[in-house]
């Protein structure tokens, strides 16, 4: 009899032995793109520019020595919004992976009852009818028609043993979606970084292009004043002075355009630092001008982007987290196996609930094998394996936009560089031919139109330049964050995270 009560428990022993390894579903393995999809290099280069290190790109900023920009930034990473959310969720995706892990382990619940009942008669007479007289009379069974207490408490298990890896499974795709989590932070930190610095220029080029439009201003208001007193000792006419006013009043017109601006970008570099709208204004006040970047750009080759774009990255983790889901559906096909059992104390006397003669104990093997679902189970396999080729398109998807904005980025930043180069030539011009044309003016040479045209022409090219310039600093920015810099292995707390999941799960439940 005992041989026999052993045999459950050393069959699921077995059974749990021999299922060790064995997961059913496709096992995940990286996409290989090819040579079309990622090219050998890049079509477009920065000519002018020294190819720097890739490993530069994870501290971009430091290159534009300003060490304001290198303090906001680093001010961003402890106040931004959106990187706290990112935080919380790769803190979500960690819980998630350890309830998968905790699939492994048998579910232990400990519980207790009392219970004060009555049996009715009729239904305890029930129960009797057709069993044998067992010599003990009906005064037993009087009793159980009176009120009684029961007492109960003890343990229950159940435990699913891993036989086809549905567990493996599930926890092969919370590491994944918990790694790809961890690229969804590095994303936002890399974009975060862009927008800070692309806030910055922006408030640095709209200061720049006021100091232009102040030097002007007074420049036609001397103008003014020279013609007003050329008028008055009749040299000039009234049409002079009049145009002399439109001119200045035109100048003062652009003013307000450009203070908005100002007031746009610093707002938004306050948000982005996680504080209110006009914090940012005493502290950047001074026109310090526009950073001063170095002459080198870290573009490196096409399959760098695979390594460093961490939206890349997390493409390919959720396609891997998705690879795992088809074979959880599939291990629906096949048995399950679970153990349960329980363990406990029970007696209508409290007193006598802690006797040897109160314990009670079970175990239940039980194996389910759903043979008929009506084509359910299959069709859950084929709507995973569509979603797996949703996520590999996506994944491709990402790669060719990575590639795309990268390829932008180099042709935007050298051909601006290019505009600002012929921009600051002409400023140069323009500076030299109103100082000729005031000279010939007050010499009586030209008429003061030409002086007029020449003062307006001057203008628009500083604010030109000025505006290229910091386009200049924005494509570099826009360029750095399509390279994917930005982020370290080593700087954010979450890498551990990632860490964490790479570690193989315990040797229970059929698991290697």
């Amino acid at each position: 009899m005992t041989r026999s009560r052993a045999r459950p428990t050393a069959y699921c022993a077995a059974l749990a032995l021999l299922a060790a390894g064995c997961a059913v579903g496709p096992n995940y393995e990286p996409p290989d793109l090819t040579v079309e999809t990622v090219p050998d290099q890049w079509r477009t280069t920065v000519e002018t520019e020294m190819q720097a290190d890739t490993t530069d790109l994870e501290m971009w900023w430091i290159s534009f020595n300003d060490s304001l920009l290198t303090e906001l930034i680093r001010r961003s990473e402890f106040g931004n919004l959106d990187l706290q959310a990112a935080v919380g969720r790769v803190a979500e995706a960690r819980a998630i992976r350890g309830v998968a892990r905790g699939g492994y382990w048998p579910d232990i619940v400990l519980g207790g009852a009392y219970s004060y009942q009555k049996l009715s008669e009729n239904g305890l007479q029930g129960a009797q009818a057709g069993q044998p007289d067992d010599g003990t009379g009906a005064g037993a069974s009087s009793l159980l028609t009176e009120p009684f207490d029961s007492w109960s408490t003890g343990l229950s298990l159940s435990w699913e043993i891993d036989l086809f890896g549905r567990i493996r499974r599930t926890v092969e795709a919370a590491d994944a979606q918990l790694q790809a989590s961890v690229e969804d932070y590095r994303d936002v930190l890399v974009t975060l970084y862009a927008e800070v610095g692309s806030a910055y220029v922006d408030a640095r080029a709209f200061q720049t292009r006021l100091d232009f439009a102040n030097q002007n201003v007074a420049a036609q208001e001397n103008s003014l004043e020279l013609t007003r007193d050329r008028f008055n000792a009749g040299l000039t006419s009234a049409l002079d002075v009049a145009q002399a006013e439109q001119n200045l009043a035109q100048t003062k017109s652009t003013i307000p355009v450009l203070e908005i601006g100002l007031e746009a970008s610093l707002n938004r570099l306050a948000v982005l630092l996680g504080e209110a709208p006009g914090s940012l204004h005493d502290e950047l006040q001074e026109h310090a001008g526009l950073p001063q970047p170095d002459d080198k750009v870290a573009y490196g080759i096409p399959a760098d982007l695979l390594r460093r774009r961490p939206d890349i990255r997390q493409a390919e983790r959720l396609l891997a987290s998705q690879t795992a889901r088809i074979g959880i559906a599939t291990a629906d096909l096949y048995p399950t196996l679970t153990l349960g059992g329980s363990l406990g104390l029970e007696s209508l006397e409290f007193d006598n609930l802690a006797e040897g003669s109160s314990v009670f104990w079970s175990i239940v093997p039980k194996i389910t094998w759903p043979i008929f679902t009506g084509g359910k189970i299959r069709n859950r396999i084929r709507a995973e394996e569509a979603r797996t080729a949703q996520a590999l398109a996506a994944y491709e998807q990402t790669v060719l936009r990575a590639l795309e904005e990268v390829q932008n980025s180099l042709v935007a930043y050298g051909q601006e560089k290019t505009r600002r180069d012929r921009l600051f030539e002409a400023v140069s011009a323009s500076q030299r031919a109103v100082d000729l044309v005031e000279t010939q003016y007050l010499s009586g040479l030209t008429n003061f139109q030409n002086f007029l045209d020449s003062q307006r022409s001057l203008f628009r090219q500083q604010d030109e330049l000025a505006e290229s310039a910091g386009r200049v600093r924005n494509n570099l920015i826009t360029l750095n964050r399509a390279l994917g810099g930005g982020w370290s292995p080593s700087q954010a707390e979450v890498t551990a995270a990632a860490a964490e999941a790479e570690t193989p799960p315990p040797p229970v439940g059929g698991d290697k």
